[in-house]
């Protein structure tokens, strides 16, 4: 299938009620694998690429194109995502090279500044058809912990989260609910009243992140109580390192980067799958 735009795959896994994975791409054999898992359990797949992932490799199209390529490839719906943008002009020129959505990070700004610089990237996004997801600056919660921080005591005032959503017309919204960025171990416990609350409270899709510290239950769970696109990352990075550090120990007389970046690549595809197909069968309306 060729590549389509995040909104489809956003508006599908609404309509039907299961969750909608979404995973970050690091280098092209992250791309291929994220790929195959997804063909694999026949589920679509959102493709996302941070800015932090800009930064590493220099600059965005490069990485961009490889993604698009393997996506247009693709047995099933791939939808590519920038992740985290902070920067206004990185998020337009994802726009301008196709991507389907891009991720308006201003948690770091205060409120009004967020959502002004939010609204400037969605009315850039919006003339291409372009998918905006965004995240609050200062949120009602305990210790006044912004959304960006993701952390564990960090949540999302439903009430704040209707007028940010109505003042910058994004399509999706990140919010905090007990997990937290780049967790190692999955053992956060997320608020399902307060997701409910939310979805009960926004007409727009719910974002999960920092999902690689959260275990298979929780994970079901949130989708149950109204969360759609679920973001992981460091789950999955951790399951690539850990089969390079495998074939390593195995063959330490290794030189070819091709091999244990493959073994790599290869642990990373079940993996991929098993998570796709959780998100998706969360609902007896899930895709096969």
């Amino acid at each position: 299938m060729p590549l389509v735009p995040t909104r489809q795959l956003m508006d599908l896994a609404v309509s039907a009620g299961r969750g909608q994975g979404a995973f970050n791409v690091l280098h092209l054999e992250t791309v291929e694998a994220l790929v195959r898992g997804a063909v694999d359990a026949s589920c679509p797949l959102i493709l996302q690429i941070s800015q932090n992932c800009v930064a590493f490799h220099g600059g965005l199209e490069p990485l961009a194109a490889a993604s698009l390529a393997v996506a247009r490839a693709a047995a099933v719906p791939v939808a590519l995502h920038l992740d985290h943008a902070e920067d206004e002009e990185l998020a337009k020129r994802a726009v301008d090279l196709g991507f389907g959505s891009v991720m308006f990070d201003g948690a770091a700004l205060a409120y009004a500044e967020n959502v002004a610089a939010t609204t400037r990237v969605v009315d850039y996004a919006r003339s291409a058809g372009v998918y905006v997801e965004a995240e609050l600056g200062m949120v009602g919660g305990k210790d006044g912990v912004h959304l960006g921080a993701h952390a564990p005591g960090a949540r999302t005032d439903p009430a704040e989260a209707q007028d940010f959503v109505r003042a910058t017309g994004v399509d999706a919204l990140a919010v905090a609910v007990g997990s937290s960025h780049a967790m190692q171990e999955r053992t956060a416990s997320l608020d399902l009243q307060l997701i409910a609350a939310l979805k009960a409270e926004l007409d727009v899709p719910l974002v999960l992140h920092g999902s690689s510290g959260v275990p298979d239950q929780g994970l079901t769970d949130a989708i149950g109580a109204g969360m759609t696109k679920i973001n992981v990352s460091t789950h999955l990075n951790g399951v690539f390192t850990h089969a390079v550090r495998e074939f390593l120990a195995a063959n330490p007389g290794t030189t070819d980067s091709r091999k244990y970046l493959g073994a790599g690549r290869e642990a990373l595809v079940p993996e991929v799958s098993r998570l796709l197909r959780l998100f998706a069968g969360s609902f007896s309306g899930a895709l096969a």
